[in-house]
Protein backbone atom coordinates (compact mmCIF):
# COMPACT_ATOMS: atom_id res chain seq x y z
CA UNK A 1 0.00 0.00 0.00
CA UNK A 2 2.88 2.16 0.59
CA UNK A 3 4.34 1.71 -2.57
CA UNK A 4 1.48 2.32 -4.05
CA UNK A 5 1.11 5.30 -2.58
CA UNK A 6 4.49 6.61 -3.39
CA UNK A 7 4.13 5.26 -6.99
CA UNK A 8 0.42 7.76 -7.16
CA UNK A 9 2.82 10.49 -5.28
CA UNK A 10 5.58 10.50 -7.78
CA UNK A 11 3.69 10.06 -11.03
CA UNK A 12 1.54 13.34 -9.31
CA UNK A 13 4.63 15.06 -9.18
CA UNK A 14 5.54 14.44 -13.15
CA UNK A 15 2.00 15.41 -13.76
CA UNK A 16 2.85 18.86 -11.94
CA UNK A 17 6.12 19.29 -13.49
CA UNK A 18 5.17 18.42 -16.91
CA UNK A 19 1.93 20.99 -16.85
CA UNK A 20 4.24 23.60 -15.42
CA UNK A 21 7.21 23.62 -16.43
CA UNK A 22 10.30 25.85 -14.51
CA UNK A 23 9.75 28.22 -17.68
CA UNK A 24 5.77 28.96 -17.42
CA UNK A 25 6.31 29.06 -13.27
CA UNK A 26 8.94 31.95 -14.61
CA UNK A 27 6.50 33.37 -17.07
CA UNK A 28 3.26 33.00 -14.58
CA UNK A 29 5.19 35.11 -12.01
CA UNK A 30 5.87 37.58 -14.69
CA UNK A 31 2.26 38.06 -15.46
CA UNK A 32 1.68 38.43 -11.25
CA UNK A 33 4.10 41.27 -12.18
CA UNK A 34 2.48 43.14 -14.52
CA UNK A 35 -1.18 42.46 -12.38
CA UNK A 36 0.88 44.46 -9.34
CA UNK A 37 2.30 46.99 -11.57
CA UNK A 38 -1.35 47.51 -13.65
CA UNK A 39 -3.05 48.01 -10.36
CA UNK A 40 -0.79 50.60 -8.78
CA UNK A 41 0.00 52.21 -11.85
CA UNK A 42 -4.07 53.16 -12.67
CA UNK A 43 -4.82 53.31 -9.33
CA UNK A 44 -1.53 55.63 -8.40
CA UNK A 45 -2.90 57.88 -11.30
CA UNK A 46 -6.62 58.36 -10.85
CA UNK A 47 -6.88 57.96 -7.19
CA UNK A 48 -6.71 61.15 -6.29
CA UNK A 49 -7.18 63.72 -9.11
CA UNK A 50 -7.03 67.40 -8.80
CA UNK A 51 -5.27 70.39 -10.85
CA UNK A 52 -1.88 71.22 -9.99
CA UNK A 53 -0.26 74.52 -11.99
CA UNK A 54 -2.40 74.77 -14.27
CA UNK A 55 -1.30 76.97 -17.12
CA UNK A 56 -4.15 79.80 -16.17
CA UNK A 57 -4.13 83.49 -18.41
CA UNK A 58 -5.58 86.67 -16.28
CA UNK A 59 -6.64 89.89 -18.35
CA UNK A 60 -6.86 92.38 -15.86
CA UNK A 61 -6.43 96.32 -15.72
CA UNK A 62 -2.77 97.22 -15.24
CA UNK A 63 -3.39 98.33 -11.58
CA UNK A 64 -5.06 95.02 -10.49
CA UNK A 65 -3.17 92.65 -13.06
CA UNK A 66 -0.24 91.62 -10.47
CA UNK A 67 -1.93 91.94 -7.53
CA UNK A 68 -4.40 89.11 -8.70
CA UNK A 69 -1.62 86.93 -10.46
CA UNK A 70 -0.36 86.65 -6.81
CA UNK A 71 -3.08 85.57 -5.28
CA UNK A 72 -4.06 82.85 -7.93
CA UNK A 73 -0.67 81.77 -7.53
CA UNK A 74 -1.02 81.92 -3.71
CA UNK A 75 -4.11 79.56 -3.46
CA UNK A 76 -3.92 76.33 -1.44
CA UNK A 77 -2.37 73.44 -3.20
CA UNK A 78 -1.23 75.74 -6.02
CA UNK A 79 -4.09 74.58 -8.23
CA UNK A 80 -3.32 77.35 -11.21
CA UNK A 81 -0.17 78.56 -12.84
CA UNK A 82 -1.14 82.00 -13.79
CA UNK A 83 0.39 84.57 -15.93
CA UNK A 84 -0.87 87.82 -17.19
CA UNK A 85 -2.27 88.53 -20.29
CA UNK A 86 -2.78 91.54 -22.77
CA UNK A 87 -6.17 91.29 -24.35
CA UNK A 88 -8.89 88.71 -24.52
CA UNK A 89 -7.71 88.08 -27.71
CA UNK A 90 -4.58 86.74 -27.02
CA UNK A 91 -5.77 85.08 -24.66
CA UNK A 92 -8.30 82.94 -27.31
CA UNK A 93 -5.52 83.11 -29.07
CA UNK A 94 -3.31 81.06 -26.32
CA UNK A 95 -6.34 78.92 -25.47
CA UNK A 96 -6.58 77.93 -29.25
CA UNK A 97 -2.78 76.94 -29.35
CA UNK A 98 -2.85 74.80 -26.01
CA UNK A 99 -0.16 76.95 -23.93
CA UNK A 100 -3.42 77.89 -21.33
CA UNK A 101 -5.94 75.96 -20.33
CA UNK A 102 -8.11 78.69 -18.79
CA UNK A 103 -8.34 82.42 -19.13
CA UNK A 104 -10.04 84.73 -15.95
CA UNK A 105 -10.99 87.89 -17.84
CA UNK A 106 -11.80 90.99 -15.24
CA UNK A 107 -14.32 93.42 -15.65
CA UNK A 108 -13.24 96.60 -14.14
CA UNK A 109 -16.74 98.49 -14.22
CA UNK A 110 -18.63 95.01 -12.65
CA UNK A 111 -18.31 92.42 -10.22
CA UNK A 112 -18.84 89.77 -12.90
CA UNK A 113 -15.96 88.52 -14.78
CA UNK A 114 -15.87 85.58 -17.47
CA UNK A 115 -13.65 82.89 -17.03
CA UNK A 116 -12.57 81.29 -20.75
CA UNK A 117 -12.46 77.25 -20.69
CA UNK A 118 -11.88 74.81 -23.25
CA UNK A 119 -13.54 71.59 -22.91
CA UNK A 120 -12.19 69.90 -26.55
CA UNK A 121 -8.95 70.12 -24.18
CA UNK A 122 -10.73 67.67 -21.63
CA UNK A 123 -13.81 68.25 -19.77
CA UNK A 124 -12.47 67.26 -16.24
CA UNK A 125 -9.99 69.96 -16.38
CA UNK A 126 -12.26 72.84 -17.86
CA UNK A 127 -14.61 71.81 -14.60
CA UNK A 128 -11.83 71.64 -12.26
CA UNK A 129 -10.70 75.34 -13.50
CA UNK A 130 -14.10 76.34 -13.05
CA UNK A 131 -14.59 74.95 -9.23
CA UNK A 132 -11.31 76.72 -8.54
CA UNK A 133 -11.88 79.86 -9.99
CA UNK A 134 -15.59 80.27 -8.82
CA UNK A 135 -14.19 79.60 -5.03
CA UNK A 136 -10.97 82.35 -5.87
CA UNK A 137 -14.23 84.78 -7.19
CA UNK A 138 -16.30 84.11 -3.98
CA UNK A 139 -13.54 84.96 -1.62
CA UNK A 140 -13.56 88.52 -3.73
CA UNK A 141 -17.31 88.76 -3.24
CA UNK A 142 -17.39 88.33 -7.36
CA UNK A 143 -19.07 86.13 -9.80
CA UNK A 144 -18.20 84.37 -12.75
CA UNK A 145 -19.69 83.33 -15.92
CA UNK A 146 -17.98 80.55 -17.77
CA UNK A 147 -17.87 80.72 -21.64
CA UNK A 148 -16.62 77.50 -23.10
CA UNK A 149 -14.63 79.00 -26.45
CA UNK A 150 -13.80 75.54 -27.99
CA UNK A 151 -16.00 72.61 -26.66
CA UNK A 152 -16.33 69.45 -27.05
CA UNK A 153 -18.64 67.82 -29.81
CA UNK A 154 -22.04 66.97 -29.00
CA UNK A 155 -21.20 63.52 -29.29
CA UNK A 156 -17.89 63.38 -27.91
CA UNK A 157 -18.91 62.46 -24.06
CA UNK A 158 -16.50 64.59 -21.59
CA UNK A 159 -13.87 64.85 -24.88
CA UNK A 160 -12.84 61.22 -24.42
CA UNK A 161 -13.34 59.95 -27.91
CA UNK A 162 -9.87 60.77 -29.01
CA UNK A 163 -8.41 58.82 -25.79
CA UNK A 164 -10.31 56.00 -26.70
CA UNK A 165 -9.37 55.95 -30.14
CA UNK A 166 -6.27 56.16 -29.61
CA UNK A 167 -6.11 53.21 -27.01
CA UNK A 168 -8.03 51.04 -29.70
CA UNK A 169 -5.05 52.05 -31.79
CA UNK A 170 -2.41 51.17 -29.37
CA UNK A 171 -4.32 47.61 -28.81
CA UNK A 172 -3.97 46.76 -32.64
CA UNK A 173 -0.22 47.99 -33.09
CA UNK A 174 0.95 45.40 -30.43
CA UNK A 175 -1.60 42.64 -30.94
CA UNK A 176 -0.32 42.73 -34.04
CA UNK A 177 3.11 42.81 -33.75
CA UNK A 178 3.14 40.12 -31.35
CA UNK A 179 1.01 37.83 -33.92
CA UNK A 180 3.68 38.81 -36.81
CA UNK A 181 6.84 37.59 -33.94
CA UNK A 182 4.63 34.64 -32.46
CA UNK A 183 3.51 33.03 -35.19
CA UNK A 184 7.00 31.56 -36.34
CA UNK A 185 8.92 31.85 -33.53
CA UNK A 186 9.07 34.89 -30.70
CA UNK A 187 12.32 36.72 -32.03
CA UNK A 188 12.76 37.48 -36.03
CA UNK A 189 15.12 35.07 -37.70
CA UNK A 190 16.96 37.33 -39.99
CA UNK A 191 17.06 40.90 -41.81
CA UNK A 192 14.85 39.56 -44.43
CA UNK A 193 11.79 38.20 -42.01
CA UNK A 194 12.22 41.56 -40.11
CA UNK A 195 12.11 43.52 -42.85
CA UNK A 196 8.84 41.46 -44.37
CA UNK A 197 7.35 41.57 -40.77
CA UNK A 198 7.68 45.41 -40.56
CA UNK A 199 6.24 46.45 -43.92
CA UNK A 200 3.31 44.10 -43.29
CA UNK A 201 3.21 45.86 -40.01
CA UNK A 202 2.85 49.41 -41.83
CA UNK A 203 0.39 47.69 -44.41
CA UNK A 204 -2.07 47.09 -41.30
CA UNK A 205 -1.52 50.44 -39.59
CA UNK A 206 -2.19 52.33 -42.64
CA UNK A 207 -5.59 49.99 -42.34
CA UNK A 208 -6.17 50.84 -38.63
CA UNK A 209 -6.00 54.21 -39.07
CA UNK A 210 -8.46 54.63 -41.75
CA UNK A 211 -10.86 52.24 -39.73
CA UNK A 212 -10.51 54.01 -36.58
CA UNK A 213 -10.94 57.19 -38.44
CA UNK A 214 -13.60 56.12 -40.69
CA UNK A 215 -15.62 54.98 -37.17
CA UNK A 216 -14.92 57.76 -34.92
CA UNK A 217 -15.99 60.25 -37.66
CA UNK A 218 -18.39 59.11 -40.84
CA UNK A 219 -20.37 56.28 -38.90
CA UNK A 220 -20.49 56.90 -35.07
CA UNK A 221 -19.52 61.11 -35.49
CA UNK A 222 -18.12 61.26 -32.25
CA UNK A 223 -15.34 63.10 -33.24
CA UNK A 224 -15.13 66.08 -35.09
CA UNK A 225 -11.44 66.93 -37.20
CA UNK A 226 -9.42 67.20 -40.62
CA UNK A 227 -10.34 63.12 -41.76
CA UNK A 228 -6.67 62.57 -43.55
CA UNK A 229 -4.95 64.17 -40.67
CA UNK A 230 -6.86 61.82 -38.08
CA UNK A 231 -5.94 58.88 -40.75
CA UNK A 232 -1.93 59.77 -40.99
CA UNK A 233 -2.17 60.36 -36.74
CA UNK A 234 -3.54 56.97 -36.46
CA UNK A 235 -1.35 54.96 -38.78
CA UNK A 236 1.62 56.71 -36.87
CA UNK A 237 0.69 55.46 -33.87
CA UNK A 238 -0.43 51.87 -34.56
CA UNK A 239 2.90 51.69 -36.65
CA UNK A 240 4.86 53.50 -33.91
CA UNK A 241 3.18 50.92 -31.11
CA UNK A 242 4.05 47.76 -33.31
CA UNK A 243 7.66 48.24 -34.08
CA UNK A 244 7.72 49.17 -30.49
CA UNK A 245 6.84 45.54 -29.69
CA UNK A 246 8.71 43.89 -32.32
CA UNK A 247 12.04 45.85 -31.13
CA UNK A 248 11.16 43.95 -27.24
CA UNK A 249 10.91 41.12 -29.16
CA UNK A 250 13.83 41.17 -30.71
CA UNK A 251 15.56 41.82 -27.76
CA UNK A 252 13.79 39.86 -25.23
CA UNK A 253 11.56 36.78 -26.83
CA UNK A 254 8.15 36.04 -25.34
CA UNK A 255 8.95 38.21 -22.60
CA UNK A 256 9.06 40.98 -25.07
CA UNK A 257 5.54 41.04 -24.90
CA UNK A 258 5.48 41.68 -21.11
CA UNK A 259 7.70 44.68 -21.38
CA UNK A 260 5.74 45.99 -24.68
CA UNK A 261 2.25 45.56 -22.09
CA UNK A 262 4.12 47.11 -19.37
CA UNK A 263 5.61 50.36 -21.50
CA UNK A 264 1.86 51.07 -23.44
CA UNK A 265 -1.00 49.53 -21.22
CA UNK A 266 0.23 50.18 -17.92
CA UNK A 267 2.37 53.17 -17.78
CA UNK A 268 1.14 54.46 -21.25
CA UNK A 269 -2.49 54.88 -20.73
CA UNK A 270 -3.12 56.14 -17.37
CA UNK A 271 -0.59 58.64 -17.91
CA UNK A 272 -2.15 59.75 -21.31
CA UNK A 273 -4.11 62.49 -20.10
CA UNK A 274 -7.57 61.03 -21.34
CA UNK A 275 -10.19 60.94 -18.35
CA UNK A 276 -7.56 63.22 -16.54
CA UNK A 277 -5.44 65.85 -18.59
CA UNK A 278 -1.95 65.98 -17.46
CA UNK A 279 -2.31 69.01 -14.89
CA UNK A 280 -5.21 66.57 -13.07
CA UNK A 281 -2.23 64.09 -12.95
CA UNK A 282 0.38 63.25 -9.88
CA UNK A 283 3.70 64.51 -10.89
CA UNK A 284 5.09 60.66 -12.04
CA UNK A 285 2.18 60.33 -14.56
CA UNK A 286 1.94 63.75 -15.44
CA UNK A 287 5.97 63.71 -16.40
CA UNK A 288 5.53 60.46 -18.42
CA UNK A 289 2.54 60.53 -20.54
CA UNK A 290 3.79 62.51 -22.90
CA UNK A 291 6.92 60.63 -23.53
CA UNK A 292 4.99 57.26 -24.18
CA UNK A 293 2.84 56.78 -27.90
CA UNK A 294 -0.82 56.62 -25.57
CA UNK A 295 0.12 60.46 -24.35
CA UNK A 296 1.40 61.62 -27.36
CA UNK A 297 -1.78 60.23 -29.56
CA UNK A 298 -3.83 61.33 -27.48
CA UNK A 299 -2.73 65.11 -27.24
CA UNK A 300 -2.05 65.33 -31.00
CA UNK A 301 -5.64 63.63 -31.60
CA UNK A 302 -7.62 66.06 -29.61
CA UNK A 303 -5.46 69.01 -31.46
CA UNK A 304 -6.29 67.75 -34.80
CA UNK A 305 -10.50 67.42 -33.70
CA UNK A 306 -10.84 71.02 -31.56
CA UNK A 307 -7.19 73.12 -31.91
CA UNK A 308 -6.83 73.39 -35.88
CA UNK A 309 -3.98 70.84 -35.65
CA UNK A 310 -2.15 73.12 -33.41
CA UNK A 311 0.51 71.97 -30.49
CA UNK A 312 1.23 68.95 -32.69
CA UNK A 313 5.06 69.15 -33.25
CA UNK A 314 6.17 67.77 -30.12
CA UNK A 315 4.22 64.27 -29.96
CA UNK A 316 3.79 63.72 -33.52
CA UNK A 317 8.05 63.65 -33.03
CA UNK A 318 7.54 61.36 -29.70
CA UNK A 319 5.22 59.01 -32.36
CA UNK A 320 8.19 59.30 -34.91
CA UNK A 321 10.94 58.05 -32.69
CA UNK A 322 9.04 55.12 -30.87
CA UNK A 323 8.50 53.93 -34.71
CA UNK A 324 11.96 54.76 -35.40
CA UNK A 325 13.87 53.81 -32.63
CA UNK A 326 11.40 50.19 -32.83
CA UNK A 327 12.43 49.60 -36.70
CA UNK A 328 16.20 50.46 -36.24
CA UNK A 329 16.45 47.97 -33.06
CA UNK A 330 14.52 45.34 -34.84
CA UNK A 331 16.55 45.45 -37.76
CA UNK A 332 20.30 45.73 -36.27
CA UNK A 333 19.09 42.66 -33.54
CA UNK A 334 17.91 40.49 -36.29
CA UNK A 335 21.21 41.16 -38.37
CA UNK A 336 23.38 40.89 -35.56
CA UNK A 337 21.62 37.24 -34.34
CA UNK A 338 22.39 36.23 -38.34
CA UNK A 339 26.29 37.35 -38.20
CA UNK A 340 26.44 35.19 -35.03
CA UNK A 341 24.84 32.18 -36.49
CA UNK A 342 22.25 31.83 -34.44
CA UNK A 343 18.88 32.60 -36.79
CA UNK A 344 16.50 31.81 -34.13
Amino acid sequence: MATTDDGTRTTFLREVRSAVTPHASLLVLGVLGLMIAFITSYTGAFHHPGPADVPFGVVAPAQARGQLVGKLSRLPGSPLDPRAVPSERAARARLADRTLDGVLIVDPRGRTDRLLVASGGGASLAQAVELVVRSAEQAERRTVRTVDVIPADPGDSRSLSSFYLVVGWCVGGYLCAAILAISAGARPSNGHRAVIRLAALAVYAIAAGLAGTLIVGPVLGALPGTFFGLWGLGALVVFAVGATTLACQALLGIIGIGLAILLIVILGNPSAGGAYPYPMLPPFWRALGPALPPGAGTWAARSLAYFRGNAVTGPLLVLSAWAAGGTVITLARSILRTKDGNPS
